[in-house]
């Protein structure tokens, strides 16, 4: 498993709107695309949750490379960057996945936290630690699934999951409302530890 996100920190008077209208009118188009595990059309407002901006901050997880390659270089990510430029895409391996209680229901909101792997500590007890967190929030109520996510150039681990409910508890992390959710391969992403 992969994942990325990138992030358009929208212009104070954008409206937000404006991404609303764009994920309804295009949100389905990788409603099948070969590779994704799932593509959460992510949107946090300056206000809502501790949001210091708006934002339209999309998060996939993959099942392969080639999904990713795909749909960065023939086209799919271009219509995006025409419009709002070209941002940095984050992409992250995978340590773990879980399907939660509420696997089936509607997406309503994302929690991603992100944190520095800590020093000093051993990898593989960090990697266990992200292992138990994953189940942990998988395990909680009203949780569709959680995954954890570790970019080693940076040594930065991300906990990232979805929920049915419009309000997660605060100080859990970054939260986003989710416009729509695209998961065409979700039953295949790999479930459990990574390795």
């Amino acid at each position: 498993m992969h994942a990325m996100q990138y992030e358009f920190t929208l212009p104070v008077g954008y409206g937000t709107d404006v991404i609303r209208e764009r994920v309804a009118r295009t949100g389905h188009l990788l409603d099948d695309w070969p590779g994704l595990g799932l593509k959460a059309y992510l949107l946090r407002e300056r206000g809502v949750h501790g949001s210091p901006v708006d934002q339209y901050a999309p998060f996939y997880l993959w099942n392969t490379t080639d999904g990713i390659n795909s749909f960065l270089w023939e086209g799919a990510f271009q219509r995006p960057t025409d419009d709002f430029g070209r941002p940095a895409v984050r992409q992250w391996t995978g340590l773990a996945y879980e399907e939660g209680g509420a696997a089936r229901s509607p997406a309503r909101t994302a929690v991603r936290r992100r944190r520095p792997v800590p020093e000093g500590m051993p990898l593989s007890e960090v990697a266990a630690g992200a292992v138990r967190e994953t189940e942990r929030l998988a395990g909680k109520k009203g949780t569709l699934l959680a995954a954890a996510v570790v970019d080693t150039a940076r040594w930065e681990l991300v906990h990232f999951s979805l929920h049915a409910h419009d309000t997660p508890r605060e100080g859990e992390g970054d939260v986003f409302q989710v416009l729509h959710l695209s998961a065409p391969e979700r039953a295949r992403l790999p479930r459990g530890r990574q390795w």
